[in-house]
């Protein structure tokens, strides 16, 4: 069973949600919130598989509630839901710990697809979305100070070089059959590559280390 906290300021939205995901056999709720304070307590508190989180609350955001449960160090997992697909907030959330986004007139499938994913570890933000994302607000990447610029190249470093051909790839934003069909490989052994890749560079999951690549300059916001 996949638990899950719902977090939005507006009741129908998150009956909506409940409804949608109580229709699940695998998955259930264990409570809501409709603000970020509360948000950060309930998860605190009933330590959720996934936060699914809105963005734009009175008082404590979705982005600060973000930052402020992954920084607790629980399992809580957060999806946060925008308005819309580039909404300027959304590049904030995955900075702050986000596992991804979606946007909330999402088709129903997708919106549960993507709480499956995201409680198995994966990001769900879908690589020609990360692409659209990273292009608008590749200007806002942070120029990494000096200790902080060699800490990220000694966490490249450790990479092969097959490694760093798969995070080149996942910084442009291919999925693992992508990857696979690229590279002529089996697509678990890219999910193998993934998975060191993310434990070496110190990555939650894909989007950080889509974040990681941008940084890391072995992709540019031109997407070479």
């Amino acid at each position: 069973m996949t638990t899950l906290l719902i977090v939005d300021d507006h009741p129908l939205q998150r009956m909506g949600f409940r409804m949608l995901v109580e229709s699940q056999s695998d998955l259930v709720v264990l409570g809501e919130a409709d603000n970020g304070a509360d948000a950060v307590r309930r998860a605190t508190e009933l330590g959720p598989d996934v936060v699914l989180m809105d963005v734009r609350m009175p008082g404590v955001d979705g982005i600060e509630a973000t930052r402020r449960i992954i920084a607790a160090g629980g399992r809580s997992r957060v999806l946060v839901l925008t308005t819309f697909d580039l909404d300027e907030y959304a590049y904030a959330a995955l900075r702050a710990g986000a596992s991804g986004f979606l946007v909330k007139d999402a088709q129903p499938e997708e919106l549960l697809a993507g709480i499956r994913v995201v409680a198995a570890g994966d990001a769900v933000v879908a690589p020609k979305l990360t692409r659209r994302l990273l292009d608008r607000f590749a200007d806002q990447f942070p120029v990494d100070g000096e200790a902080d610029a060699s800490a990220t190249a000694e966490r490249l470093g450790v990479l092969t070089d097959r490694e760093k051909e798969v995070l080149t790839a996942i910084g442009r934003g291919w999925n693992n059959s992508e990857i696979a069909e690229r590279f002529h490989l089996a697509e678990s052994t890219v999910k193998t590559h993934v998975g060191r890749i993310l434990a070496k560079i110190g990555a939650r999951d894909r989007v950080q280390a889509v974040i990681f690549a941008y940084n890391t300059g072995l992709v540019s916001p031109d997407g070479n």
